[in-house]
């Protein structure tokens, strides 16, 4: 355990962010699945990486780094039984289960933190009819055996897309063709756009359909070279940090990234940020910050940051459209809410989202971290305006997507302090 101590201070410069998250976790797995050798690049280990990379292997596939650049070998028969321990990562543990009945391969998939607490519903109703026998309490552990059959596949579209994902990456393997059809209007569209654009990528096709897709069986996915993408959520601590008192520059961003987080350029705008682009480099400035509304039903990864500014923005903010924040690796919603208002910020939680007062400086004090590693992020960048140290406890958790934040944050001029509780 450890915990970091972060102290006012003003971030100024230039950082390059690390590789998207979800766009390596889409590539990773499309390469598994592609006969061949795929290189895969720039690709920055994080924990949630790291668990998809070994569950790809236990697929089958061979991956060798060099660096920042992977070469992914797969297309091998895959294993007839496996076991997947996902971490803490949702994306992982959903990506995998459609993706592993479909190659029939008998799978135990384990997690730790909130993952065994997180929905797995859906496919539970889902795959039994399609062939899969699945085995499990509610949650993880869970194991699964059968093949899974095409057909049609029915489910919500307010749910997370990672389930929508995982059959969309499962379906051309199957020997006919498959529809993925919602029930409701799709949240976190983008996320899916990233997928049909990875899957595109290795040689798949995917038909858009009204409320859904189709997608043809027995399709193969080819290997290739890939260039992975900056991460535009992890961007986002430091066009906040620009917004709230410094001059940044951040660099490895897809400027017409089909990433939803990318939203965060024209957001912080919003709130009276001045950004612009110089080349492939986005730069940011603080100005006055207003309070406004802020829909996040595609941007949910955003909220803790959006959180942290609106702190600080003249005015009320209500965020909303975010319930799904509740069952993420903390509670979101009531995790900023908890952290702010010890910072001396009035918020109050409504069902989904938040209603946040903002205030001209934080107070200093202790937050809780909650095992959360954008909470932790977004609590850090909250100390640059705060009238003393903020003490985060959970630092560790940053590991999950960007283990090099508090290097990256302390070379820009920030004061964090890790300190291992033992």
């Amino acid at each position: 355990m450890s915990k970091v101590i972060v102290s006012p201070s003003t971030l100024r410069g230039t950082v390059t962010v690390p590789c998207s998250k979800s766009a390596a976790h889409r590539a990773i797995l499309c390469a598994a699945l592609a006969a061949g050798d795929s290189i895969l690049s720039p690709i920055a280990i994080s924990n949630d990486i790291r668990v998809t990379a070994e569950a790809a292997q236990a697929l089958g596939a061979t991956i060798r780094e060099e660096q920042h650049t992977w070469h992914v070998t797969g297309g091998h028969p895959p294993k007839k039984q496996a076991q997947i321990d996902c971490g803490e990562s949702g994306s992982t543990l959903r990506f995998l289960i459609p993706v592993c009945a479909a190659l029939g391969i008998e799978t135990a998939f384990i997690g730790r933190g909130r993952l065994p607490e997180r929905p797995i519903g859906v496919y539970l109703d889902l795959l039994p009819a399609h062939g899969v026998t699945c085995r499990t309490k509610g949650g993880l552990p869970l194991s699964i055996s059968g093949t899974l059959n095409p057909g049609e596949f029915i489910l919500p579209g307010n749910i997370s897309s990672q389930f929508i994902t995982g059959l969309l990456l499962a379906c051309p393997l199957l020997p006919e063709e498959s529809t993925v059809r919602l029930s409701s209007p799709l949240e976190s569209a983008a996320y899916v756009d990233m997928t049909l654009e990875a899957m595109q990528a290795f040689g798949i096709q995917v038909e858009p359909i009204e409320f859904g897709w189709r997608i043809p069986g027995s399709q193969c996915y080819c290997a290739r070279s890939f260039s992975v993408e900056g991460d535009w959520s992890q961007a986002a601590f430091f066009l906040a940090a620009g917004a709230l008192g410094g001059t940044l520059a951040i660099e490895g961003l897809k400027r017409h990234s089909t990433q939803g987080d990318r939203a965060a350029a024209s957001l912080f705008d919003a709130f009276g940020a001045e950004s612009h682009w110089n080349g492939e480099t986005i730069c940011i400035n603080s100005k006055k910050l207003y309070g406004m509304e802020i829909d996040a039903s595609q941007i949910p990864d955003l909220v803790p940051i959006l959180a942290v500014t609106a702190a600080l923005a003249k005015g009320r903010t209500r965020i909303y459209n975010a319930a799904r924040l509740r069952i993420k690796e903390s509670d979101r919603l009531a995790a900023m809410a908890d952290g702010l208002r010890r910072l001396g910020v009035p918020v109050q939680e409504t069902p989904d989202g938040l209603l946040i007062d903002g205030v001209e400086t934080l107070h200093g004090g202790e937050v809780n971290g909650y095992n959360d590693h954008r909470i932790v992020m977004a609590f850090s960048i909250a100390a640059l305006r705060a009238d003393s140290p903020v003490i985060i406890s959970d630092a560790e958790s940053i590991r999950k997507s960007y283990p090099t934040f508090f290097e990256d944050y302390n070379r820009l001029g920030g004061k964090a302090d890790v300190v291992n509780l033992g």
